[in-house]
């Protein structure tokens, strides 16, 4: 423990009254002292309470590959140009048999072809079969139940029972199996169990489904989960759900940004094409070169909010592509429209309405809480200058059904009727941590009137695949201007979340949380988002800070309820900053302060997949009773502490 890292000279001495040697030998080499004056009983704006939330989109295999927990890849059989992707064949011994697509024939209207296998020869020796590797790997841990499923036919009731198999890709040991019985001539699904006994964690494995007789067989979403978070069937990653449970988020974005628009508008998030049985629904092209299979749909982001216990910031398509194609405004845009004010039924309608009670049939009778609808995203891109238009006319719609919901735009708007008046703008920030610590007065003195602002992405961006420490270090003072901003800024959420860190999975760094098929692990920016959401109060005191170093930042604030004053002091220079901090409306007396800090040595450190705890917060909890006191807060250092005020 040092005085770089802590801020405190050691746990057993007051945190007011630092020695005086000590302290001195600290700022030798420091920059000069900054005073910090806060009056806690001079609340001067509030803080909103949904700051910080979680935005993400199917970016850096974020769902399929990721937090969705198929671990089958290409489950619904989809042609590549070198054959079915993902899905080898399989022939033993001496068996005989091909693979390959059929058109002509799927288990739905949604899911028209399939894996056709033709099998000349095979024996209960010599079988035939398929074999699938998953996302870079099928995770297996020890006495573990899986659970699957598929979709098959015969070409006759000869070809028998079919087999089942997790296989270890460097032994080829057979980790679990399971017989099914016999396939019959007519599409039909199967579901399977598969239980591994003490087997060493691994993700060198794959899946095998073979037959021991000749025959042609059709396959079709073929499935397997592990354990998923809150033992939803057919859910989603447990590690990933808990890692974003720890950052003690209010809201979800979703579906996320360019996912909503698509590359064109073919492509748009029709969200009725992903809610109901997996087979009903055809999946889409997703903007970031790879197919989205839409296993988590709709429905399933809704309970993601739920298993969290936030609500969803929904965004609703509004008529804008990628690739820069648009719907014109007027009679072509109002089948979007209706979907529009359909999706927000579907959200929150009761039973008593057609697409509350469809919820309801797809297993969901509950409404789900909702007060925040954004219109399209980033339509700043839009050429056509149509999204004035657009925004208006889908606004004024939902409005009419739903008054009770604040509408966030993704541009200004200049259309003057009433109900054409965005409540919040989107603002976008992508920046280096240069650029970032000199973003941090951005909002200081912008007028309080008009729209609040929505921060709906923002990250420091130079580490790859995650943030490193600079940018950790910018994402924390850029926080700290979203919080002594928490008046305007309403909401705010990183982007983007997620990214396997797998060779080829990853189409943007840099992303929060990283993670392979077998683990997970969070960025120093993680870290800091984790803490400064926990320790946020719900009002901004009088503050004011002077002789500080260019690149030291903080927020102060105040919660009510507990009375304690939450400070973050981020140093992101290569020299320590001392400073002088002075509290009024202090009371007299002990108190026990809680610390944690986040320090690296340099700029480039990092957490990785193979060193995922590099840097990580470390807590204290000195005790403390005056009001005023010298702190140093170490070069490369991000302090949260929490201050008992009573």
């Amino acid at each position: 423990m040092t005085l770089k890292t802590f801020g405190f000279l050691r746990l057993h001495v007051l945190l007011f009254l630092c020695s005086s040697s000590l302290l001195s030998m600290a700022q030798k080499a420091a920059a000069p002292t900054a005073q910090l004056n806060i009056d806690t009983g001079n609340i001067v704006s509030p803080v909103s309470p949904m700051l910080y939330g979680l935005m993400t989109e199917e970016i850096n295999h974020s769902y399929d590959g990721g937090l969705y927990a198929e671990l089958v890849r290409n489950p619904t059989m989809r042609n590549f140009w070198s054959g079915v992707e993902g899905w080898e064949l399989v022939r033993n011994g001496n068996a005989d048999a091909e693979m390959m697509q059929d058109k002509e024939t799927g288990p739905s209207t949604a899911l028209t072809t399939s894996l056709k296998l033709v099998i000349k020869s095979a024996s209960a020796i010599d079988e035939v079969g398929v074999s699938n590797s998953g996302y870079w790997g099928i995770p297996v841990h020890a006495r573990t139940t899986y659970k699957g499923s598929f979709y098959a036919k015969a070409g006759d009731a000869n070809l028998g029972p079919l087999t089942v198999r997790l296989i270890s890709d460097d032994t080829n040991a057979v980790l679990a199996q399971v017989v099914i019985p016999a396939i019959t001539t007519s599409w039909s699904k199967h579901e399977y169990s598969l239980t591994t006994g003490e087997v060493a964690a691994s993700s060198k494995n794959h899946l095998q489904i073979t037959a021991a007789h000749a025959g042609v067989l059709w396959l079709q979403l073929v499935s397997l989960f592990p354990p998923t978070y809150n033992n939803r069937p057919e859910g989603l990653r447990v590690d990933l759900m808990e890692r974003m449970a720890a950052m003690h988020p209010h809201f979800l974005r979703l579906p996320g940004g360019n996912y909503l628009e698509g590359d064109t508008l073919a492509d748009w998030y029709d969200w009725k094409k992903t809610i109901g049985p997996r087979v009903d629904r055809p999946g889409h092209q997703a903007p970031w070169t790879y197919w989205s299979t839409d296993g988590m749909g709709f429905l399933e982001f809704l309970e993601w909010c739920e298993d969290l216990h936030v609500e969803p910031v929904l965004a609703v398509y509004a008529g804008y592509a990628l690739k820069g194609q648009h719907v014109e405004p007027g009679h072509d845009l109002e089948p979007y429209v209706q979907a529009a004010v359909d999706e927000v039924e579907y959200v929150t309608g009761d039973t008593s309405t057609k697409w509350g009670a469809e919820r309801a049939k797809d297993g969901h009778p509950a409404p789900f809480p909702l007060h925040y609808i954004e219109i399209g995203n980033e339509d700043w891109f839009d050429k056509s200058h149509t999204y004035d238009a657009r925004f208006a006319q889908i606004a004024e719609a939902l409005r009419k059904h739903y008054p009770q919901y604040k509408l966030i735009a993704t541009a200004p708007v200049k259309e003057t009727k009433a109900a054409a008046q965005p409540d919040l703008i989107d603002d976008h920030y992508y920046k280096s941590p240069a650029a970032m610590f000199d973003l941090v007065h951005q909002y200081d003195n912008a007028p309080r009137t008009g729209p609040k602002v929505f921060v709906g992405e923002w990250a420091t961006r130079s580490g790859s695949p995650t943030p490193n420490f600079g940018d950790a270090l910018g994402d924390a003072a850029w926080m700290t201007s979203m919080e002594r901003n928490g008046d305007l800024i309403e909401i705010a959420s990183y982007a983007p979340l997620l990214t396997n860190v797998n060779p080829g999975a990853m189409q943007w760094p840099t992303d929060l949380i990283g993670y392979d098929a077998l683990k997970s692990y969070g960025s120093p920016s993680y870290y800091a988002q984790c803490l400064f959401a926990a320790h946020i109060g719900d009002g901004t005191p009088h503050s004011t800070i002077s002789g500080a170093g260019a690149r030291f930042f903080y927020s102060a604030t105040v919660s009510s309820s507990d009375h304690v004053l939450h400070l973050k002091l981020v140093n992101a220079s290569n020299v320590d900053q001392p400073i002088a901090v002075s509290l009024a409306d202090f009371a007299a007396g002990k108190h026990v302060a809680q610390i944690n800090t986040l320090h690296a040595a340099s700029f480039e450190a990092t957490n990785s997949i193979t060193s995922p705890e590099a840097i990580l917060p470390v807590a204290s909890s000195p005790a403390f009773k005056d009001s005023e006191f010298h702190e140093v807060v170490g070069k490369f250092t991000i302090q949260v502490i929490d201050i008992p005020l009573k």
